[in-house]
């Protein structure tokens, strides 16, 4: 009896340990597939001991666009999502209805989508445009509004003057536009450089500059989970920094650390080296313009610009897209915590990033 005793003990005081540092669960919802230049941040956390440096472990999951992805954070199924502005600003104008949502970091501090079309196209400007099909991932993408702000102030009417159709993310888009079966894509800057990285010419026609700085991707959660749980966004968005800054120091690592954790995402009909070289290029160029302002000064990780984004809801309500731009952006928008979130060593992840292989 005694030495049941004794070995129940043991085990008991075995198991203890394991069970007070359980790792905390978070499920990310994505609203398109992570290529390298989105992705690799998180198998950078993942491998470097980021994520359970904070007690976290971190899946993924996606949902075809925002339209989809934000009742599924707003019901509680998931932790976070990584959704565009416009579907949750848009909720504030119906006077119902208004998803119990707000964004505590900024992802994506630049508008980073375009229009895209073959470099042999007579489509030179936005208003070319006319009488002409664009694509896009899915009618339910949240980077929809955005474009067809930038179309309405270039004197076009969607729906009447041009038509979005729904051709599919990355290679099945880009096959869309290479045959001729839509005549532009709207796609993000980083897929646009993936298309010419593979041999397509193209022609890129931005935004007008008023969309330039407003808000795009950010981490989005429950106002429950914001005011019960902030510490599980701080944890979870420190990791997440540490390895985008990590990414930034030595891209080429963060590269085969995404492939490691997404083989299939990894060419397997191109040469190793060129495949590398134009993986690493795409993931630096992301990150050059989320972790850096235009002119080259480094920005607040997570930092949301206030003034530009309310400048940007303007724009979208002078172009119709919005029936005014009078929204409470404090309640969509948070800074509270982006000084707990860039609360560490930022060389000594760089030294560390700088090492790993």
């Amino acid at each position: 009896m005694r030495f049941t005793l004794i070995s129940l003990m043991t085990a008991i005081t075995a198991i203890a340990p394991l069970s007070a540092h359980a790792l905390d669960e978070v499920t990310v919802a994505l609203a398109i597939p992570p290529a390298v230049h989105d992705g690799a941040p998180y198998a950078a956390a993942q491998e470097l001991g980021f994520f359970k440096q904070e007690n976290l472990e971190v899946k993924t999951i996606v949902f075809q666009g925002a339209g989809a992805l934000l009742p599924q954070v707003a019901s509680k199924r998931v932790t976070f999502g990584y959704p565009t502005s416009e579907p949750i600003i848009s909720s504030y104008f119906s006077g119902k209805d208004i998803l119990p949502l707000r964004y505590f970091y900024n992802g994506v501090p630049s508008n980073t989508m375009e229009f895209a079309v073959l470099a042999d196209s007579p489509i030179k400007t936005i208003a070319d445009l006319k009488g002409k099909q664009i694509g896009v991932g899915a009618l339910t993408w949240g980077t929809i509004p955005g474009g067809r702000a930038a179309l309405r102030t270039a004197g076009l009417t969607p729906g009447k003057d041009v038509q979005y159709v729904a051709v599919g993310a990355l290679a099945s888009g880009f096959q869309a536009l290479k045959t001729g079966r839509v005549d532009a894509l709207n796609f993000n800057s980083s897929w646009n450089d993936m298309l010419e990285m593979s041999g397509t010419k193209i022609r890129r026609i931005a935004y007008p500059e008023v969309f330039s700085e407003t808000a795009g991707n950010g981490f989005i959660t429950h106002t429950d989970n914001f005011r019960d749980h902030p510490d599980l966004l701080v944890r979870f968005a420190r990791a997440y920094t540490k390895a985008q800054i990590a990414c930034q120091a030595n891209p080429e690592y963060c590269v085969q650390a995404f492939w490691r954790a997404n083989p299939q995402a990894k060419p397997a009909d191109a040469d190793p080296a060129r495949a590398l070289t134009d993986a690493t290029t795409l993931l630096s160029r992301r990150l050059n313009r989320v972790l850096n302002k235009p002119d080259g000064q480094p920005r607040v990780p997570g930092q949301y610009d206030l003034t530009a984004i309310q400048g940007g809801i303007q724009a979208m309500a002078n172009a119709g897209e919005y029936p005014s731009a009078e929204v409470p952006i404090n309640n969509i928008f948070s800074n509270d915590l982006i000084s707990q979130i860039n609360d560490f060593d930022a060389e000594a992840v760089r030294q560390q990033a700088r090492s790993a292989k």
